[in-house]
């Protein structure tokens, strides 16, 4: 089944149990995606479909710093519920090890020489890495490992 797909079997299911605070939240998800289905004119696959579910869980991370900042609880509440549903269509976590792992070895096969080379890095551990690890992580271990070179 792929992620659309189970993304609507479980509006349907949210809707049948009258879950509304995850049905808004699915609805809000199902809502991005045809939203960029119909801007671009195509057909997502499950790839598309998982970036525009990192980047709606970026964006709950976001606000909930920005109101906590703000001292607003009771919409940091509100925000980590959308997260806490919106993360579950994402894949499983890799371990620090395995990122730190994947990072030494993209970086043994690009042949970098040193800081000017994460572009080549980055374009190996992107295909690998996307869903599985935080990419901003990624990218500081990248840069740390480069500087030792």
């Amino acid at each position: 089944m792929t992620l659309k797909a189970q993304l609507q079997a479980d509006i349907i299911t949210a809707m049948k149990a009258r879950e509304t605070a995850k049905l808004g939240t699915l609805r809000l998800l199902s809502a991005a995606i045809k939203q960029r289905e119909v801007d671009d004119q195509i057909e997502l696959d499950d790839a598309q479909v998982l970036a525009i579910v990192e980047k709606a869980c970026k964006q709950r991370k976001e606000s909930i710093a920005q109101f906590l900042q703000a001292g607003r609880q009771d919409l940091v509440d509100i925000e980590q519920a959308e997260l806490h549903i919106i993360s579950a269509y994402l894949p499983a976590q890799m371990s620090e090890a395995d990122v730190n792992a994947a990072v030494a070895k993209a970086v043994i096969d690009s042949g970098a020489a040193g800081a000017a080379d994460m572009g080549k890095v980055i374009a190996l551990l992107k295909p690998q890495l996307a869903g599985k690890a935080d990419m901003g992580k990624v990218s500081g271990l990248v840069k740390t490992a480069l500087n030792a070179l």
